[in-house]
């Protein structure tokens, strides 16, 4: 069993369409929270992100934020964290917010959140890490990715290890015993002829 003392929240920095987003949003603040994990996150007040942190702040818990010093200077940053660390870039951003965690948490987002997920899902599949990466699939936002996920195993582009390192869940306590029970293939990607797959 994993020992999660401090999790990533990647999400959107909007709230979206559906307010069982904000809803769960604010559920995962609140279970970190409860179980004593620190939320590290982008940093900023504003969408999904922003209510995830507000949601832990209000329950006593303890977030880090880090967030680039041009998204700072616009004032979005957030004022009530724990802990709030100035990088020089989104990259940088992404590399410490993983290296500080035991695993990431996956809500609904765009571009960025899908960049952050496949970054992270990389550096997992080329053995540069063992820690779960979750995705909470609220009011099925991420089906559509899963199917295609199904199809790159399928056109053998994707090894079927590699695509279940994408654990899933629709609430935060399911997706957490996921993690908790994470197992990271045994074998890291080879680019090396059929190896690959």
């Amino acid at each position: 069993m994993n020992t999660i003392q401090s999790l990533s929240v990647f999400c959107g920095s909007s709230l979206g369409n559906d307010e069982k987003y904000f809803q769960e949003a604010q559920s995962v603040g609140k279970f970190l929270s409860e179980n004593h994990i620190r939320l590290i996150y982008g940093g900023a007040r504003v969408g999904l992100m922003g209510t995830v942190a507000d949601a832990c702040i209000k329950h006593k818990g303890k977030v880090t934020g880090i967030i680039p010093d041009f998204i700072q200077d616009k004032e979005i940053a957030h004022e009530n964290l724990s802990e709030l660390i100035i990088v020089s870039s989104m990259h940088e951003r992404k590399t410490l917010m993983f290296e500080k965690s035991d695993g990431a948490i996956v809500l609904p987002g765009g571009f960025g959140t899908l960049d952050e997920m496949f970054e992270l899902l990389t550096w997992g599949q080329l053995g540069l890490h063992k820690k779960p990466i979750g995705v909470l699939n609220v009011s099925g936002y991420y089906d559509h990715l899963f199917l295609f996920l199904d199809h790159m195993v399928e056109e053998g582009l994707l090894r079927k290890a590699n695509r279940d390192m994408v654990l899933q869940a629709v609430n935060i306590e399911d997706l957490y015993k996921e993690m908790a029970h994470y197992e990271a293939p045994d074998k890291p990607k080879w680019i090396a002829g059929k190896e690959q797959i």
